[in-house]
């Protein structure tokens, strides 16, 4: 009965640590700033590329033949290292947003590609060339404008990955059905010629950093200004070679590519609205992400397919008026989106 009774302590409970503020994300090495300001700058070099092939053609024209080829699969390739598998299975995880940007991509471009052949009454072998731009996957520069415009960087890629994969289909099968009333179209010639330029670089890309991770750590940030100066290499060559055909056809033409993209920017961002994404937050950005990766082609695969399919040179002049067009509104776009943005929630 005499033992000692403990009284519960009336000390304060212990006060919980505040919690500490988030590091602030590491600082890019310098020249890999330097690197990145060198890719945003993207629509500025292939303009001035684009400009200096008229007068000095030569500067650029000897990238040609199998170069063509070889500079689009390098860009593939850096596409493809910059993948992995969780990037598929973020395919799966947002079906939804994914789906309906691919379907706008390959139903609004391609679609809105052969309509404006028809209705501008091109001469064969610009629709044709016209419609291999329609009939393209996203560009692979869509994910850096996505991101200058707040968008979702996430579904850009995926939409971008997605598209791209399609294309070893779709494009051969969508060029044939609307391309062919202009001039015979051989399906076949165009499926092993994506095969060659979109599926087994990538998958190279894929695999190697799957297998080599360290390596492709060290190469990745590398690819995509090694990407930019390949597509304007391609884009002023296409020009320059074919500068007399452009100064004629010229007006024509640039109405074309501008009202195919502008369109596609256009559906691209109501499209989704229709089905059910509002005008702000997540559903903002899922609108702004769908209107780039539509409106902007892989323009570059539409001047290697017109140059390796068809005979006719003036076939690859649409894909790099493409190329120029689409980097400068796509650009000009996102740059008046994040301006609208601010700091604060993305505004319409």
């Amino acid at each position: 009965m005499g033992g000692k009774i403990d009284l519960p302590s009336m000390a304060p409970p212990p006060q919980a640590a505040p919690p500490q503020p988030a590091a602030p994300p590491a600082a890019l090495p310098p020249h890999l700033k330097l690197l990145e300001r060198f890719t945003l700058l993207f629509p500025l070099w292939t303009l001035a590329a684009v400009l200096l092939s008229l007068p000095f053609p030569q500067l650029f024209t000897w990238l040609k033949g199998p170069a063509i080829v070889w500079a689009l699969a390098v860009i593939m390739l850096g596409m493809g290292l910059g993948l992995q598998l969780a990037d598929f299975r973020r395919v799966l995880a947002r079906p939804a947003a994914a789906g309906l940007g691919v379907i706008c991509q390959y139903l609004v471009m391609p679609s809105l590609a052969a309509l404006l052949a028809w209705g501008l009454r091109l001469e064969p072998a610009l629709a044709v060339g016209l419609i291999l731009v329609g009939c393209c996957p996203g560009g692979t520069a869509s994910n850096v404008v996505t991101l200058i415009g707040r968008g979702d960087v996430a579904l850009s890629v995926v939409m971008t990955t997605l598209s791209t994969l399609l294309a070893v289909g779709l494009t051969p099968l969508l060029a044939s059905l609307l391309a062919g009333r202009y001039v015979p179209v051989d399906g076949w010639k165009l499926l092993l010629d994506v095969l060659q330029v979109v599926l087994l670089p990538v998958a190279l890309g894929v695999a190697l950093k799957r297998w080599t991770p360290r390596a492709a750590r060290r190469v990745e940030p590398l690819m995509p200004p090694v990407a930019v100066v390949a597509i304007v290499l391609i884009v002023a060559s296409v020009v320059g070679s074919q500068r007399d055909n452009l100064l004629a056809q010229g007006p024509l033409l640039l109405l074309a590519a501008l009202l195919l993209h502008g369109g596609g920017f256009l559906l691209g961002y109501w499209i989704p609205a229709l089905a059910g994404y509002g005008s702000w937050g997540a559903g903002l950005a899922v609108r702004r992400t769908v209107s780039i990766e539509v409106g902007m082609q892989n323009s570059g695969l539409a001047v290697v397919l017109a140059r390796s399919a068809f005979t006719s040179p003036l076939t690859a002049l649409p894909g790099a008026i493409s190329a120029v067009v689409h980097a400068v509104l796509g650009s000009l776009l996102a740059a008046w989106w994040r301006s609208r943005s601010g700091s604060g929630p993305a505004r319409p």
